[in-house]
């Protein structure tokens, strides 16, 4: 029997369903950072758009077919209709691709909001480029800057190739990915945030090339509610170092005390370079995460 095209699924991401909400889903920046070229994105500089800004005083060289002719008629003065210019908005997302992502489908969710993110670049007629970071010292895997739909099965085929593994920490993925991106707009930080690292530098470094901070930290459900008890052996992925821990219960209450001061700390880095910060658990559903969690906060429209 035949496939019925109809039932087809676009992409092993996420259902058709979800795709065509996304596809009617925008970004919802708060600094509005663009760069020089066509794009949704109203600055109010003086441009080429359809929504009327002003009038000036016509000098000469001015383009004739922007003088408002009926003005002219009862004035016999020539004025220039002003438009408020539309500028591209860069959508960089930077995916954490080490070791520590391989653990309970963050990875999987990872792909997903990137695509996701990037669905919602792409239609809005941006720029959305892709990193994804694993090995220290390696070159990110990049999905290169790419606008419309036409880009849309190349950025579902390009995350759906990737996979996990490295030693990579987040902070020095975002250096290396600002080493060759250019552009202004918002990125997108996909990780655990499971690092012993700094991050007051790199953000600074993406708030200084204009970029408004989404950082999205990927949880595994063991890792928002673990259930330990006894003598344990923790192995960290990325570095293979191992940890002997007797009555790992007696040091849950300290856990969840680490990680709630590790999300505030995260919210506070971002808030103070004019970005957000949103936790998220792995075991969610991507619906709720995106439909939910980012719209309610105002992070998509």
């Amino acid at each position: 029997m035949a496939e019925n095209p109809a039932l087809t699924q676009y992409t092993p991401l996420f259902d058709n369903k979800t795709l065509s909400m996304l596809e009617r889903m925008r970004l919802n920046p708060t600094r509005r950072l663009t760069n020089r070229s066509q794009g949704e994105h109203l600055t109010g500089k003086g441009g080429s758009s359809t929504e009327f800004s002003d009038y000036r005083n016509y000098v000469a060289g001015d383009d004739v077919r922007y003088i408002d002719w009926n003005i002219f008629s009862r004035l016999n003065r020539p004025f220039m209709k002003q438009y408020q210019h539309e500028e591209e908005m860069h959508v960089v997302i930077i995916l954490d691709a080490s070791s520590s992502m391989d653990y309970e489908d963050k990875f999987e969710r990872g792909k997903q909001l990137a695509a996701a993110f990037g669905v919602m670049g792409l239609l809005n007629f941006e720029k959305v480029s892709v990193y994804a970071c694993n090995q220290r010292g390696g070159r990110p895997a990049q999905f290169p800057p790419s606008s419309g739909r036409v880009s849309m099965k190349r950025l579902f085929d390009f995350l759906t190739a990737l996979e996990p593994g490295g030693d990579e920490p987040v902070e020095q993925a975002v250096e290396d990915v600002l080493r060759t991106h250019r552009g202004r707009g918002i990125a997108v930080i996909l990780s655990d945030f499971e690092s012993f690292g700094d991050l007051q530098r790199p953000l600074n470094m993406l708030f200084s090339a204009g970029l408004e901070i989404f950082g999205v930290q990927i949880l595994a459900p063991s890792e928002v509610n673990p259930e330990i008890n006894g003598d344990l052996r923790l192995v960290d992925s990325e570095t293979g170092q191992t940890l002997d821990i007797s009555s790992a219960g007696d040091l849950l209450g300290l856990y969840h005390e680490h990680r709630a001061m590790l999300e505030d700390h995260l919210s506070t880095l971002c808030r103070q370079r004019s970005g957000r910060f949103l936790s998220v658990n792995s075991g969610d559903s991507l619906e709720h995460v995106l439909f939910d969690q980012l719209r309610r906060k105002g992070w998509v429209r």
